[in-house]
């Protein structure tokens, strides 16, 4: 099964067994990635969303079976996964996990790679890349950041 990094399960939320996931998903994503009724991978053992909402900066899912907070606090600090075959993204939604394996080059066809995929802030991300053995910044943003899926390739315009 090949699965993708959503996020990771940082605490529970009251005492009716929710659990609160940091990820860094566009809104878009994380309607079609928690939908209720749909799984989650966690320690290769996948867990049924009964219920989802947004809650400060955190996303908040309950799983079926576990009503409880003593039945979820295993859960605490885990890794969560989702299938790739369980998410209809369209081509322009790439996920940080999947981007993350792209090749890059520059406008100046130079190669490197991502080395991690930061934010900064509300919906601000910065690329972490490896350039001719220089770590170099570069915002997330259309007019630096060119991405061709088909290719599985970042093109990327330094200044």
């Amino acid at each position: 099964m090949n699965k993708l990094y959503i996020g990771k399960i940082v605490n529970t939320h009251g005492i009716k067994g929710e659990l609160r996931i940091k990820d860094n998903l566009t809104t878009k994503q994380k309607n079609e990635i928690f939908k209720i009724g749909s799984n989650l991978i966690i320690d290769d053992k996948s867990y049924e969303i009964t219920s989802y909402r947004v809650h400060k900066d955190y996303d908040m899912v309950t799983f079926e079976g576990l009503n409880n907070i003593n039945e979820v606090l295993f859960l605490k600090g885990k890794k969560v996964y989702k299938s790739k075959e369980d998410i209809n993204l369209n081509n322009e939604d790439i996920l940080d996990s999947e981007l993350i394996t792209y090749k890059v080059k520059t406008t100046d066809n130079i190669d490197g790679k991502i080395l991690d995929i930061e934010e900064t802030g509300n919906n601000y991300k910065i690329l972490r890349l490896l350039i001719n053995n220089n770590e170099v910044l570069v915002p997330y943003h259309k007019e630096f950041v060119k991405i061709d899926s088909n290719k599985k390739e970042v093109i990327v315009k330094l200044l």
